[in-house]
């Protein structure tokens, strides 16, 4: 059984979900809390109202339920015994008259078809199910989510209180499941970075002055869609021109790419397609009229030569802090060489000029979510407090199998500018008069989406990338 979006889009296999249930069932039978009749308890996204209107949100499911189950429809609980891997899902049990403005009721039957698990009831048959299976326990999902610092609450229902319920271990054991992808996600994912980067090209294509910024975003939404049946973005879309292009987050409702795009001036577009919830983030930063001029062509190159550092270097035993720690290395020598900085690069680093250049991390897991569960689990390294460091989404040892973002930056802010040049540390490394020239360049970044493997990665994010291949491209 495969699910796609017609014959033209990639099908996913729902045999993928059913290997996903069953790597977290043999690594949850390694553990000591897990005893012989255990159950693992999932509950799915719910459809969210806008406000207090009868509008709905364009449903999307909660990460864990797509990697453990596939299922796209909203109100749903899935259960699976730990001992065989036996799974079942369970339903809403809907009015006749949902037919009426939603369309056919799907039968048990069918949801079990679609998603080839080995059975389907309702969720009000939640409790006869546990009351008849007598578990010794249920495992549910609660956790807190590393970068947003919010918790996800465990799946419940009515009776649940009778069972020996563990909240922290499934959370854990899924999320390091979820860090290295398999043979059939990696192949989701391939296809989602191929519209992402085809549809970036489109925009590279299109985009000229006196075009807004959200008429960019449109572009690269409607061939993600149109042509790759990616109904989603994974993330809102980031459109800044001249020095929206130094705000990392810009695009947000405060700033909803609405800026006129001026001649000349640098353009930094961050943008991911999502295709069955699996994430593409991929950013090109390029020339409003396509050409380059000098002093463009000094950030981007520094930039550029930040990434192709760590591509050549990262690979399954590679400390990833070590290579953030690299390419910071490598921007403040070409930014050295180009006289905006003076004095030793490991200096620098000591003083934090990096993260005045460079505020954010290297990169970052990828994957359901587009910034994936995994970075900060119990038995990885803590988050950084180091100087230039303290932004880094992930501390871990690279193991073949992650898939991650490699996406250095370099951007001229002014309050972190001011502040820098006022610290009697700081200062020394700036040359002002240089410095200066930059006040309203905005900022690069250069942003891929690569697979770990032992011997280096491979690099899914396939678009123009050197100055002159960005420069032929646009010019063509």
């Amino acid at each position: 059984m495969m699910l796609n979006m017609g014959p033209n889009t990639h099908s996913v296999p729902v045999s993928m979900f059913k290997d996903n249930r069953e790597r977290v069932a043999a690594e949850l039978k390694k553990q000591n809390d897990v005893t012989d009749n255990a159950y693992v308890l999932l509950q799915g996204g719910d459809s969210i109202n806008l406000y207090n209107t009868d509008v709905e949100y364009v449903f999307r499911q909660e990460p864990f339920f797509t990697y453990f189950f596939g299922v796209r429809e909203p109100g749903c609980y899935g259960v699976v015994n730990v001992k065989n891997g036996h799974a079942t899902l369970f339903v809403p049990r809907l009015e006749d008259d949902y037919a009426t403005w939603m369309g056919r009721l799907w039968t048990t039957n069918d949801f079990k078809n679609r998603y080839a698990v080995d059975d389907v009831k309702f969720v009000d048959e939640l409790s006869t199910f546990f009351d008849a299976a007598k578990p010794t326990l249920i495992l549910t999902l609660c956790g807190r989510n590393s970068d947003s610092g919010l918790t996800i609450q465990p799946a419940t229902f009515e009776g649940i209180e009778k069972y020996t319920v563990n909240q922290d271990l499934l959370y854990n054991v899924a999320s390091e499941c979820r860090v290295i992808k398999s043979p059939a996600e990696i192949e989701v994912l391939r296809y989602v970075a191929k519209v992402s980067s085809d549809a970036h090209k489109k925009v590279m294509k299109a985009v000229k002055p006196g075009l807004y910024e959200y008429q960019a975003e449109a572009e690269f939404l409607q061939h993600s869609y149109f042509a790759g049946g990616c109904r989603h973005a994974s993330y809102t879309c980031i459109c800044g021109s001249g020095e929206n292009s130094a705000i990392l987050h810009y695009g947000h409702a405060g700033a909803p790419n609405e800026k006129i795009i001026r001649d000349g001036e640098m353009l930094l577009f961050d943008m991911g397609a999502n295709y069955f919830g699996y994430a593409a983030d991929i950013t090109c930063s390029f020339p409003s009229n396509g050409k380059f001029t000098d002093d463009q062509k000094i950030i981007y190159n520094a930039v550029l030569a930040a990434n192709m550092a760590v591509q050549n270097a990262a690979r399954d035993g590679v400390s990833w802090v070590d290579m953030h720690k690299l390419a910071n290395k490598v921007m403040l020598t070409e930014l050295r060489t180009a006289g905006l900085l003076v004095g030793d690069i490991d200096d620098m680093m000591a003083a934090g000029i990096n993260g005045i250049f460079q505020p954010h991390g290297l990169g970052h897991l990828l994957g359901l979510d587009v910034h994936d569960v995994g970075a900060f689990l119990p038995h990885c390294p803590p988050r950084s407090t180091e100087l230039g460091l303290k932004s880094l989404r992930m501390s871990r040892t690279l193991k073949a199998g992650m898939y991650v973002t490699i996406e250095p930056g370099c951007y001229f802010i002014d309050h972190l500018l001011n502040k820098a040049l006022a610290d009697p540390v700081q200062k020394k490394f700036l040359v002002p008069e240089v410095i200066a020239r930059f006040r309203d360049f905005g900022g690069v970044r250069i942003e891929d989406d690569v697979l770990i493997t032992e011997s280096g990665v491979e690099n899914f994010a396939i678009v123009p990338r050197t100055v002159d291949e960005i420069e032929e491209f646009m010019r063509s």
